[in-house]
């Protein structure tokens, strides 16, 4: 098979890029290590860990809705964290630890246990033995 003129370049570029790329494999790479203190270490996965506690309370559905309401998207308020400092995130990682738990839940609990009630009351569950139906 003759080879046209248009093969004979592309087998010379291709020949280039192997030869460069076989030269370059030879060349050393730099790499460099150093001691890590367990109190560096220690520090850096308390502050991930604070960062992505934080991360996912913003996460929340109820928080993203509290924040939305008060003018602040999800979104902002993730990127407002991220440029936090390691100490403040531990400041208010350790609040979220702080608050109240189920907060909301109570409200909650009670609701469903009034309508739990009234369809007893109407007939429709037997969920409660203490209540009689109207019917």
């Amino acid at each position: 098979m003759p080879s046209t003129p248009c093969t004979k370049a592309l087998q010379r570029t291709i020949a280039t890029i192997l030869i460069v790329s076989t030269v370059s494999l030879g060349i050393p790479l730099n790499a460099q290590a150093s001691m890590v203190s367990s109190n560096v270490a220690l520090t850096e996965a308390a502050s991930t860990a604070n960062r992505d506690k934080v991360q996912a309370f913003l996460a929340r559905a109820d928080v993203a809705q509290g924040l939305q309401e008060r003018g602040l998207s999800a979104v902002d308020a993730s990127t407002r964290v991220s440029a936090m400092t390691d100490r403040e995130v531990a400041d208010l990682a350790g609040r979220i630890d702080q608050a109240p738990a189920g907060g909301e839940i109570i409200g909650v609990l009670f609701t469903v246990f009034i309508v739990l009630l009234v369809t007893d009351i109407l007939g429709l569950t037997k969920v409660f033995p203490f209540t009689r139906s109207v019917r």
